[in-house]
């Protein structure tokens, strides 16, 4: 069984402008049917109010549905919708939309890019940030691998995941049942649960040792992370939705992709490399080719915990009035932009156990060429 994959990046107007999904559904350029995971970047505050990411979530089901057959809420269970909330600086909102059909075609010489999906189950508010929900995002990495075809850790280039995060009310009822939270704080939930996930991404790929992890190191030993791992949290689901990306020689399209880490908030040196080793392409000599040829990047976005960057003080964790990581968004989207000419990227931040600390995986997506090497 072969996959054929499809990537749309759709300009939005607002988080439930889908008038460019609308316009390829009409001209039969894509099938609801096909759709397996969207990723989006909308415009609130990426903070645990930011329902923007719920108004996205809420406009796909309702788009879906009627093409689908089936229920708004079932949409949910069938596609993986990540709402990434926060396009400070010089992000564009927009939606990235994967399609994915299957026939009996033999398998390529080359290995092209693959997407999988998986959904954890629903967690108890005591759950979040702990080793439970690490070992269900280690179960459900190897079940979305497996759903894209990808039988080797080292083709997975990107795992994208959207998690909950602790309310007052989540907090509240815990409480009642005799049980306590990982935090009474709900902002710093957030953080805990995106932690949790990255570690159950590293288990599940061999980047760490499953055996030997404890509760007490999720946020605390940032020596343990994943270097593809990329986690979002917010207050529209229960669940782990995990969208694997990767490349396997199941897959017959016409993009690849290729992974590296930005050492901290600054380190555009990564992403020149990773394009120059895995696609031929100086960013600085080839605009034009790289225009051509880039999809989008998913990158993540941290202010480094020790309150440096390159031996210099900065203030991003001391700010009241912004959250720490709009300011890392709003830095690591420019620089970024800088390199890849391209304002309507992916970027998240929180990197929690996601690359070394202060700085974040990315993963870049483009057309691909045989001479690519990230085969």
């Amino acid at each position: 069984m072969t996959q054929h994959i499809d990537v749309f990046k759709l300009p939005c107007k607002g988080p439930a402008d889908l008038s460019a999904a609308q316009a390829l559904l009409d001209a039969g350029l894509l099938r609801a049917q096909d759709i397996v995971a969207v990723l989006g970047k909308t415009e609130g505050n990426g903070c645990v109010n930011d329902f923007t990411r719920d108004y996205a979530t809420r406009a796909w089901c309702d788009l879906l549905a009627p093409h689908l057959g089936i229920s708004s809420t079932a949409v949910h269970a069938r596609v993986a919708l990540v709402m990434s909330g926060g396009t400070e600086g010089v992000l564009a909102p927009h939606f990235t939309v994967f399609a994915r059909r299957h026939d009996d075609a033999a398998a390529g010489a080359n290995k092209r890019l693959a997407v999988g999906v998986a959904f954890t189950r629903d967690f108890l508010p005591e759950e979040l940030g702990r080793l439970a929900q690490v070992r269900a995002t280690q179960d459900a990495v190897r079940s979305a691998m497996a759903d894209a075809g990808i039988e080797d850790a080292s083709d997975v280039h990107f795992v994208q995941i959207k998690c909950p995060l602790l309310t007052a009310e989540k907090i509240r009822a815990a409480q009642e049942r005799g049980v306590d939270t990982v935090t009474h704080d709900t902002y710093e939930s957030m953080g805990a649960s995106r932690a949790a996930s990255a570690l159950g991404v590293a288990c599940a790929l061999g980047e760490i040792d499953a055996s030997t992890l404890r509760d007490e190191h999720i946020q605390r030993d940032w020596s343990l992370y994943s270097t593809v791992a990329s986690t979002s949290s917010g207050i529209e689901l229960d669940n782990n939705v995990l969208v694997v990306l990767g490349m396997s020689r199941h897959a017959r399209s016409d993009y690849v992709i290729a992974h590296g880490q930005m050492r901290d908030a600054i380190d555009v040196a990564g992403v020149r490399h990773c394009l120059r080793d895995n696609f031929g392409i100086d960013p600085d000599t080839q605009a034009a080719l790289l225009r051509e040829r880039f999809v989008n990047v998913f990158a993540k976005a941290e202010a480094s915990p020790d309150g440096q960057l390159r031996g210099a003080r900065h203030t991003m964790l001391n700010d009241s009035d912004i959250n720490a990581t709009r300011h890392a968004r709003a830095a690591v989207g420019a620089a970024l932009a800088s390199v890849l000419g391209d304002t309507a990227l992916y970027v998240s931040g929180g990197a929690e156990h996601q690359g070394p600390a202060g700085g974040g995986p990315f993963a870049l997506i483009m057309k691909a060429q045989d001479s690519d090497t990230s085969n």
